[in-house]
């Protein structure tokens, strides 16, 4: 009979999943939508939208290897609280914002708590859960984001289309980052004593160099899902004349990613990781294939749900292998070094998707994702499994 310490569904692990849930429902009710509001309110140019939208992902990539070494060295609830509040007061910003620049400013400096607070909450899951339940918890812990990613994009498109007011969807991302705040608020964190590094800083307190290939491969992957989740509402509406399915679309990809969580953490509790992970690499391939060679709205919806089943498998893998590499004082810097490599991939999608796009066309930007994705999954099969096995801690 399993102990109460066994116990996976926790009141902190409830808490700390609210937390994120809201934290990511208030960043993707705008993110799908920021290029056209850039458009339509700024008429700012393609290359243009991506280097502002880009600003963020750059912010919080600057950012996340200073808050895994700070979440590892300091106070946890502490940290996580501060990064929360002033991830709720730069969104106050977005209302004020009256040109393109400053605009682009707050955009830009917004990142930095997000990618901060992603961290601090992410390590504050692994404290809260039982040792012998951290992979499959790991695995439900991403479903939070994935609710939040199913829900947000839908709800945005429905204000857009029924209200066209901008400003409502900012009052709404601003009403549930304070959601993340008080949620947080209530978490209550064993305190374990703060154990100095006696170590001189080095780059390895900032990215965790025996998991570097784990990150470097999830680049790949991560520049694919930049340029689909920021510029398909703009190809849908400008190259395909469709305003109505982006939120059917990523409602579907979030409904992959939550039925492939679910299904899949069967085997990262088994600890079938590189299993998971090269099944949604492959899965999620041929979603992005499908997804260029569909000419209606069908075969979008299709790719939809298969991009979202193989990435509900491949992150939640993923992170697990990174953490995996990593010593219990590490665990910040670990999960940090996965995020900043998501983020450094997903802003160069932003850049590139905008500049192929300016000087080609969407379509040139989406087959360019296919290239990437396929060469991403060469990488793992050929290197990155036998690379993390080779450096996995019992």
């Amino acid at each position: 009979m399993a102990n109460k310490e066994e116990k996976l569904w926790n009141s902190n692990y409830i808490k700390v999943m609210t937390a994120n849930f809201a934290m990511f429902f208030a960043f993707y009710i705008m993110t799908p939508l920021l290029p056209l509001y850039l458009s339509e309110h700024f008429h700012a140019t393609k290359d243009v939208i991506g280097i502002v939208l880009s600003g963020y992902t750059v912010a919080a990539l600057l950012f996340r290897p200073f808050s895994g070494y700070i979440v590892d060295s300091f106070n946890r609830k502490k940290t996580l609280m501060l990064f929360f509040i002033l991830y709720f007061v730069f969104f106050s910003g977005y209302l004020l914002a009256g040109s393109l620049l400053v605009f682009a400013v707050i955009r830009t400096l917004h990142g930095a708590p997000f990618g901060a607070s992603t961290v601090a909450n992410s390590t504050v899951a692994i404290d809260v859960l039982p040792s012998s339940r951290r992979n499959e918890g790991i695995g439900y812990y991403g479903l939070s984001n994935n609710i939040a990613t199913a829900i947000a994009p839908t709800a945005g498109v429905f204000v857009y289309k029924y209200w066209n007011n901008f400003n409502i969807l900012f009052i709404i991302a601003l009403l549930f980052a304070s959601v993340s705040v008080i949620v947080s608020s209530t978490v209550t964190i064993q305190e374990k004593q703060v154990v100095k590094n006696k170590k001189k800083i080095s780059f390895d307190r900032f990215f965790l160099t025996k998991g570097w290939l784990l990150g470097v491969n999830m680049i790949f992957f991560s520049l694919c899902y930049g340029v689909i989740s920021n510029y398909l509402a703009i190809y849908s509406k400008q190259e395909l004349n469709l305003t109505g399915n982006t939120g059917v679309f990523f409602m579907l990809l979030s409904a992959g990613l939550i039925l492939s969580r679910l299904q899949g953490n069967k085997s990262l509790k088994q600890g079938k990781l590189t299993h998971n992970a090269g099944i949604g690499i492959l899965v999620s391939t041929a979603g992005y294939a499908v997804f260029v060679l569909s000419s209606g709205q069908y075969g979008m919806y299709l790719s939809a749900l298969l991009i979202g089943l193989g990435n509900g498998h491949m992150y939640p893998a993923f992170q697990n292998m990174i953490i995996n590499t990593a010593f219990h004082s590490e665990r910040g810097t670990a999960n940090s070094t996965l995020l900043t490599c998501w983020d450094v991939g997903v802003g160069i999608g932003i850049v590139a998707g905008g500049v192929i796009a300016e000087h080609v066309s969407y379509h040139a930007a989406f087959w360019t994702v296919v290239f990437v994705h396929v060469l991403g999954a060469a990488v793992f099969f050929a290197f990155t499994r036998k690379f993390f096995l080779r450096r996995r801690i019992a």
